[in-house]
């Protein structure tokens, strides 16, 4: 990891993520009933667990209003910061930064597609998962090596607390909290 990347990791207290391409691998499934139906990476519901222990805040800003979203999120406990059918998701962004009393450097984005680029250029640390569109990559910070849906968000979260030096310990703490339960 360079040092540029690392100092700009250190300062991260906020992460947001897309959804459709990023927790989702940007399918959506509709039943004959018209029901629609989205695959989440279980890699990505552990990302969560894991940036809670570590103390990293989470936030999802999404253009497209999903009952399936909703669920998942409520599920992973981040329904409080969960917005949905929001087209302009620099106005979300900035509504998060006065939320939590937050700086540009302090907040680390995760995206596909070029609905996210505004607030991607904004953010101390922009990440791209693998399958993003090439101006999404090139405008970012890091490219993930795992494509949406499939564990990029956890890829990020993990960066994020390596960069931070925080990652060994978070794990020990997940590990401890999994040991005591299996008692």
């Amino acid at each position: 990891m360079s040092k540029t990347v690392e100092q700009r990791l250190r300062k991260i207290k906020l992460l947001i993520t897309d959804v459709d391409g990023v927790l989702t691998e940007g399918s959506i499934y509709l039943g004959n009933d018209g029901v629609e139906l989205k695959r989440f990476s279980i890699h990505d519901g552990a990302a969560v667990a894991f940036a809670r222990a570590s103390g990293l805040k989470l936030a999802v800003i999404s253009v497209r209003y999903s009952p399936a979203t909703e669920s998942r999120m409520k599920e992973l406990g981040i329904d409080e910061d969960c917005f949905q059918g929001k087209l302009n998701k620099e106005k979300i962004y900035d509504e998060l930064c006065q939320k939590y009393d937050l700086k540009d450097d302090e907040v680390a984005y995760i995206g596909d597609d070029l609905i996210d680029a505004a607030v991607m250029e904004k953010v101390g640390f922009a990440i791209a998962v693998r399958n993003a569109h090439p101006f999404i990559k090139e405008i970012s910070h890091h490219v993930t090596e795992t494509v949406g849906g499939d564990g990029a968000f956890r890829e990020a979260v993990e960066l994020i607390l390596k960069g931070q030096g925080l990652y060994e310990k978070t794990l020990k703490t997940i590990m401890n909290k999994i040991a005591s339960k299996d008692e």
